[in-house]
């Protein structure tokens, strides 16, 4: 899993949390109204947002999971080659810099 994978998951995560959240709004605007089918409507709605709501905790908690794990793994791997690791942050660093002088 690269860093794209992490940002996009992240991305969709905020994105749910505001479907949500736009959707519990209007389930409480919509509470006055009378009417069969406006009462089906919303509890399915509100049905899908639980559902939406534990999936999306799952979610988090998987992308928390893939997070730890991936630290530790580099975590480890600085502490078995730490001139190596020392010699890539030195390299990634300098890129950086010159990155950063072009503009």
């Amino acid at each position: 899993m690269d860093g794209t994978d992490i940002v996009t998951r992240d991305k969709l995560v905020a994105d749910l949390k505001l479907v949500v959240t736009d959707a519990e709004e209007l389930l409480k605007i919509t509470a006055g109204q009378a009417g069969d089918r406006v009462a089906a409507v919303r509890d399915k709605v509100q049905r899908g947002l639980e559902q939406a709501k534990v999936k999306l905790v799952a979610l988090e908690d998987k992308a928390i999971e893939q997070t730890k794990a991936t630290a530790h793994a580099t975590d480890a791997y600085v502490h078995e080659n730490p001139w190596k690791a020392v010699g890539i942050a030195a390299g990634a660093g300098f890129l950086f810099g010159l990155l950063m002088a072009r503009r």
